[in-house]
């Protein structure tokens, strides 16, 4: 009688740890920092109006810096693409600006969720070029 409730005692008492062990690492796996990741070309308002119809090729590169995604089956659109996720949780900031050419001269572009105008100074504090880390 003793001896069946001394392995009741071990197995009830390893079953508590094994069960406290797991809830241990089901709390611990909800608590993994992850990392900002920043990809691609940063695109700011005040450079992006500064593009205009009429440019070269040169002017704009020197201007944005060099297209994120290479045309390969049309060598007359350029995509400049920005990708910023914060954490794990919030939602990430995509920037997407595509710019059209004919014969090397720029005919128009588009924008999307690219800021339409310059940030208000940048001695703000508010206003930085790159996200902090």
């Amino acid at each position: 009688m003793i001896d069946a409730m001394i392995i009741l005692h071990r197995a009830l008492s390893r079953l508590i740890l094994t069960a406290l062990g797991a809830l241990l690492a089901a709390a611990a796996s909800g608590c993994v920092y992850r990392m900002n990741i920043q990809q691609g070309n940063y695109l700011e308002g005040k450079q992006v109006d500064q593009v205009q119809v009429g440019m070269t090729r040169t002017q704009v590169r020197y201007l944005l810096g060099t297209p994120m995604v290479p045309a390969v089956f049309n060598r007359d659109r350029w995509d400049y693409v920005y990708y910023f996720r914060r954490g794990r949780l919030q939602k990430p900031e995509e920037r997407h600006l595509v710019v059209y050419f004919a014969e090397d001269k720029v005919t128009r572009f588009e924008r999307d969720n690219v800021p339409n105008s310059a940030p208000q100074s940048p001695d703000s504090p508010n206003v930085s070029k790159f996200p902090t880390i």
